[in-house]
């Protein structure tokens, strides 16, 4: 069943995954469309605004024209200015200005905006008819190559346009000069613009995987609180009997005894085990009313308190724990002077049963016990040899249903509700109760209570 559970919770998971990932993509896609669809727009704004550069000074391109002319007409004469033209071309009279007309233009059709751009020359080529094109550079976009704009990186830009024009040397008609001119813009706020946008999707996306999540925690955990009362319901179920079996051991014991003659025949043994049936018949009955209300926290208990010689309370405790386990060994060291102790008899006869019980159920064949008054304090401590409990597992022992996994060290049975109850009574009689162990060296079970 555990089996099945947890595969269960990991296909779930993965699923969950799934469904994320899945989200994720979509709304990854989504992002991507806005991105492209922000571009497209930019795109146009500045192809309507640059238009081959004509809505701008005209001068200046003409200009910028004759440059080209000059640079063309220098390569025609010496070939080794070929060496030159990049570093005359990149450092030109018209870089500014032309920075200058076009940031004009970008901040009058994006007043909202704050655009960096450069244009960066690709390719110098000069060809004639007669001989072969003569390349005087041809690069992949560089930002070292803006030959005007205020862009700092390429990084973080995109492409408008490629401008391809050509140049017709003035006194050689044969010779003409092919240039290709990138246009590359960087949007500051481009992301929140695009987030902006994305908005509603957004919130759709993140409330979709917060619903998923969600749903899915509520339901693995409900699983496991499910199976858990299902495992608890089973335990009660098939090990109630355990819960029953010393005061029915008692009794079956007893009743065997009261048969035999010699019993019959000594009236103070007589009696004595009649005493012992009574008692357990009335334990008996306890633990059944005290097995269904077992949801009782300290605070919720109703003690029946009277005034108990503690010593003479022990001896009768021990003598009917002998009864039920004949094999082992019961150690006393007990106060000299007598103790009265006003608490409440059947359930502190119970909790003292229980830690017994537990010791017996983890492989103890001898227990210590032994009591002393200490700073106000009647504390019984009760030792014994078993196979004690790990320091790991040392604050789980008290709770509700906890029961320590030793694998399939003892055959007795329980509901992990018997040192749960000898919690909620010690400390419903303002006490406490607390454990010292190590694994393979026993435990020792400390239960102190007020004696004010």
């Amino acid at each position: 069943m555990k089996k099945k559970i947890n595969l269960l919770i990991g296909f779930s998971a993965l699923v969950l995954l799934l469904l994320c990932a899945i989200q994720v993509y979509l709304v990854k896609t989504a992002y991507d469309y806005k991105v492209e669809q922000f571009h497209t727009e930019v795109k146009e704004k500045i192809g309507n605004i640059t238009n081959n550069y004509t809505e701008l000074d005209s001068s200046v391109f003409l200009k910028k024209d004759a440059l080209y002319k000059s640079l063309l007409e220098k390569i025609i004469h010496n070939k080794s200015y070929r060496y030159n033209v990049k570093s005359d071309l990149l450092a030109n009279e018209y870089r500014d200005i032309l920075t200058l007309r076009l940031r004009e233009k970008l901040n009058k059709e994006f007043p909202e905006s704050e655009i960096n751009f450069a244009v960066v020359v690709n390719k110098f080529i000069v060809f004639n008819n007669t001989t072969e094109t003569d390349t005087i550079f041809s690069e992949k976009p560089l930002i070292g190559n803006s030959i005007y704009g205020d862009l700092a990186s390429l990084d973080n830009a995109f492409l408008v346009r490629n401008y391809v024009g050509t140049t017709s040397a003035i006194q050689n008609g044969n010779y003409k000069l092919l240039t290709e001119d990138s246009l590359y813009v960087s949007v500051h706020n481009a992301e929140q613009i695009i987030l902006g946008r994305m908005t509603s999707i957004l919130i759709l996306a993140i409330f979709s995987m917060v619903v998923l999540i969600t749903l899915f925690v509520i339901t693995i955990k409900s699983l496991i609180k499910q199976k858990k009362v299902s495992d608890v319901k089973t335990d009660f179920i098939n090990n109630i009997t355990h819960e029953l079996k010393t005061p029915l051991s008692t009794l079956s014991v007893s009743t065997k005894m009261l048969s035999r003659p010699e019993i019959k025949e000594n009236e103070a043994i007589f009696n004595t085990i009649i005493d012992t049936v009574e008692r357990q018949n009335n334990r008996l009955q306890n633990i059944i009313d005290q097995v269904m209300s077992n949801s009782l926290g300290f605070e919720e208990i109703e003690l029946q308190k009277e005034k108990i010689k503690i010593n003479s309370l022990l001896k009768t405790i021990i003598a009917d724990f002998n009864l039920a386990f004949p094999n082992i060994n019961i150690h006393t060291h007990f106060d000299q002077n007598e103790t009265s102790l006003t608490l409440d008899k059947f359930h502190l006869t119970t909790a003292v049963t229980n830690v017994l019980e537990n010791a017996v159920k983890y492989g103890c064949q001898n227990i210590t016990i032994s009591t002393q008054n200490e700073n106000g304090y009647f504390q019984l401590r009760l030792q014994d040899d078993g196979i004690g409990i790990s320091k790991a597992k040392q604050h789980l022992l008290f709770e509700k249903f906890y029961r320590v996994e030793q694998g399939n060290l003892h055959n007795t049975k329980g509901l992990g509700l018997g040192l749960y109850y000898v919690d909620q009574i010690v400390k419903a009689h303002k006490g406490s109760v607390n454990v010292m162990s190590e694994l393979g060296k026993g435990a020792s079970f400390t239960i102190s209570l007020p004696t004010f």
